[in-house]
């Protein structure tokens, strides 16, 4: 009476690679497992598309194919290559496939960087204050990250809300020519949750990338989550006649983040998104007294230079763990204007990140 009986009952494997943008047969990030693919002849046909949110599109497309004509255009995608592709100059997508590593750190920092002058102001002035005939760089930082969105506390927006107008949504702006969107300004509340499932995350980056409107930009910074699914799959698919720059990829010295960023780049590396290079953030800590820099998390397998030389992409330096840093994201602030950081080894470093990332995208000051 007391026998425990348990049934063994084999599991099929999942198959993990039907999103994968370079497998032989194109599959929607939202699509059920059993999709037959978009280029099928049962694209929209198939029992396996009932209730799939793309099946009107495939369906079209595969009738289209099979009277011999050019499959339809999404009319989205042909406004985003107008808003994202033709009107900004550099488009750069900030990943990481481990969280906590610091990557919407560097991406607000990246964007503080890329929009003012490359000499710090003088004491007591912000380049916010600067005359507006220096000709600074106009700037964008899109949040994509829907569940954990961090740039409107990194760039010190916090309390801001979007605005609509004929053009489309307004950025909130840092100053003239630094702009911001993301979710957290159409919360009611910085506790809210985001609690979607991957379709409606999707829908609202779609609606980023179409309906912002940003003008004339020279450089886009679009900060991701973490990780190499739906919304990567989804930016890399909506952006793929907008001639992105390239990924900037950050890590940690660690392997356990090692293991994770090696993912992301073989990600890039079969959805054709160029590498712009890996940046090694919390590579020592940066004592606030005497600026000596202490290893904190040990290169275990020799770091994220060594990991770049085997996999073949450019590494851009590292970043130390410093508390100026973390308090300039708690704060809002470009880091170089912190009376704490300045000419410290930190913005030294960042600045030599930046420069390597212009010179990858080809800028010029």
């Amino acid at each position: 009476p007391n026998a425990h009986i348990f049934l063994v009952i084999p599991m099929a494997q999942p198959d993990l690679t039907t999103a994968d943008p370079s497998a032989s047969r194109t599959v929607p990030p939202t699509a059920p497992p059993a999709c037959p693919g978009t280029e099928s002849e049962a694209a929209g046909q198939s029992s396996a598309c009932a209730g799939c949110p793309n099946q009107a599109a495939c369906s079209d497309s595969s009738t289209a194919r099979a009277n011999g004509e050019a499959p339809p255009v999404d009319p989205d995608i042909a406004r985003i290559e107008q808003r994202i592709g033709k009107n900004i100059k550099h488009k750069i997508l900030v990943l990481s496939g481990k969280g906590g590593v610091g990557k919407s750190t560097l991406a607000a920092q990246l964007a503080f960087s890329l929009s003012s002058p490359l000499t710090a102001p003088a004491p007591g002035t912000s380049s916010a204050d600067l005359d507006d005939d220096l000709s600074l760089p106009d700037v964008g930082l899109l949040d994509v990250d829907i569940c954990g969105p961090s740039a409107p506390t990194m760039l010190g927006l916090e309390g801001q809300t979007v605005t609509q107008s004929g053009a489309g949504w307004q950025p909130v702006y840092v100053k003239e020519n630094l702009g911001v969107m993301s979710v957290a300004f159409m919360l009611p509340s910085r506790e809210d949750a985001v609690i979607w499932r991957g379709p409606r995350k999707t829908g609202l980056i779609k609606q980023f990338l179409k309906d912002v409107d940003w003008g004339d930009m020279d450089f886009l910074v679009i900060d991701s989550p973490p990780g190499t699914s739906d919304e990567h799959i989804s930016l890399v698919q909506f952006l793929k006649t907008c001639n992105i720059d390239g990924a900037v990829i950050v890590t940690t010295p660690q392997e356990v983040s090692l293991v994770d960023v090696r993912k992301e780049i073989n990600f890039c590396k079969k959805s054709g998104t160029p590498i712009l290079g890996v940046v090694e953030n919390m590579s020592g800590f940066v004592c606030p007294s005497c600026s000596t820099c202490t290893p904190i998390f040990a290169p275990s397998s020799g770091g994220a230079e060594k990991m770049c030389l085997e996999m073949g992409v450019p590494f851009l330096g590292r970043v130390p763990l410093d508390p100026a840093l973390a308090q300039a994201g708690e704060t809002g602030v470009f880091l170089r204007e912190m009376e704490a950081a300045r000419g410290g080894a930190t913005v030294m470093a960042l600045a030599a990140v930046v420069g390597k990332i212009k010179e990858a995208v080809g800028w010029k000051d």
